[in-house]
């Protein structure tokens, strides 16, 4: 299912910040992205009216099975992006704020094909 680029960013950072901390707030996902609570708390809506999170009694966000699809599609790619260009030579805060632009952008199968040459270059 294609979702807009917004809501891919916000369940990226969910799943991140559940690998790193195990629990994950709102407040935790604006800090994380640089956005203002009032807009987490718009679009944790949007995306819990959507299926993609489910939020607790206590705050704590967790995705769903569908959530948690899209968001470890677009975090594998942001991870294996970012690290191809960082074996290119990119400074490592460049290529994680250009995988992130690239993420987006491209198919599934055009993405499949560099997954596949990045993983055997590096």
């Amino acid at each position: 299912m294609k979702i807009q680029e917004s809501a891919e960013n916000y369940l990226e950072a969910i799943l991140e910040l559940t690998e790193k901390h195990g629990s994950v707030r709102s407040i935790d996902v604006a800090q994380h992205l640089g956005v203002s609570k009032p807009s987490v708390s718009r679009a944790m809506r949007v995306l819990r009216e959507n299926g993609y999170v489910e939020m607790d009694k206590d705050g704590l966000l967790s995705l769903t099975e569908q959530g948690a699809a899209i968001a470890e599609r677009i975090y594998d790619r942001h991870k294996i992006l970012t690290r191809w260009l960082i074996s290119l030579g990119v400074d490592s805060a460049d290529a994680a704020a250009d995988a992130c632009k690239m993420e987006h952008a491209m198919s599934e199968s055009t993405f499949l094909k560099m997954k596949e040459h990045i993983l055997r270059e590096i």
